[in-house]
């Protein structure tokens, strides 16, 4: 057994287990490792200790219960292994910002620590061959432009570190961007039944990255306080995914997906992307379980 395949044994161990006590001696012996190279190896792998990653997924699960029910927050708290209310409000300021209560009041999207899966990491796919894991069906083609399509939308600027799925917690501003989009959305000379998009891409600053959230337009013409951004005509690299419903495909299958593409398949082909890359929807919405992410390749330079 690869020594991956022994951490994600803990991984999905500590996934069922958020609510009871986690001893990382336990763990070490279910991977078949001392402490020490266990713990050492779960944070090269995961990028996270192994302590540090069970608060977080167990801020992520409460952060779900929080929404989904109207119980107290101190059983929530205890549910997700939490040893007291304040200690469970605590690391939830930390991590996002706000406590339980004001979240709970107020609901935004946050940017919780995914549950890594490290066979994403490790096993190559050939093109137009589907890959079943975790609940995600992968498939990795090739697609051409003829003639570039052209979208219009908003941008927002954030520092790289608090990019979702980077590895941070906090408030996903991005779910905010898409609020505003669709309110102006209506007005906006948008192609019927056309795609949306998120392109992440180059910050106008060091540390920060640029995002647009817009639609498929015919028109050319700008919109005041609306951008414009194009997928130019050529050959992209296509990573089409999907999940069990959008709260999983934009919370957690994306960033496997983006990983997996960028960290696994692309440098195994001796490819890099071009600075961009674009998330396709049919709709981002709550109806949409399939997406699609659009990259332009180019040779990965020696």
């Amino acid at each position: 057994m690869y020594a991956w395949e022994q951490i994600q044994k803990t991984v999905d161990y500590i996934e069922d287990h958020l609510s009871e006590e986690i001893e990382a001696e336990m763990l070490a012996k279910t991977a078949a490792l001392s402490q020490f190279y266990y713990q050492r190896l779960f944070s090269r792998l995961v990028k996270r200790p192994v302590q540090e990653y069970i608060k977080l997924r167990r801020l992520a699960k409460a952060s779900e219960a929080l929404l989904q029910s109207g119980r107290r927050i101190l059983d929530i708290a205890l549910d997700c292994g939490f040893s007291s209310h304040e200690t469970f409000t605590r690391a939830f300021k930390v991590a996002f910002g706000l406590t339980p209560e004001e979240y709970r009041a107020n609901p935004v999207r946050l940017n919780n620590f995914v549950k890594p899966q490290l066979l994403l990491n490790y096993v190559l796919v050939d093109e137009g061959v589907p890959l079943i894991t975790d609940g995600i069906v992968l498939e990795i083609t090739r697609k051409r432009l003829a003639t570039a399509q052209r979208f219009i939308g908003l941008t927002a600027q954030e520092p790289i570190a608090q990019m979702p799925g980077g590895g941070e917690t906090g408030v996903d501003s991005l779910g905010a961007l898409w609020d505003s989009f669709h309110k102006m959305k209506p007005s906006l000379p948008v192609k019927p039944d056309g795609d949306e998009i998120g392109i992440t891409f180059e910050g106008t600053k060091s540390g920060y990255y640029r995002y647009f959230a817009g639609a498929e337009t015919l028109e050319a013409a700008s919109v005041q306080g609306c951008d414009c951004r194009e997928l130019g005509a050529g050959e992209y690299i296509v990573c089409t995914f999907e999940a069990e419903d959008f709260e999983h495909l934009v919370m957690d299958a994306v960033y496997k997906a983006h990983r997996y593409l960028y960290e696994t398949w692309l440098p195994n082909h001796g490819l890099t992307g071009k600075p961009f890359a674009a998330e396709r929807y049919a709709s981002h919405d709550a109806a949409t379980t399939a997406m699609e992410i659009w990259i332009m390749p180019e040779p990965k330079a020696l």
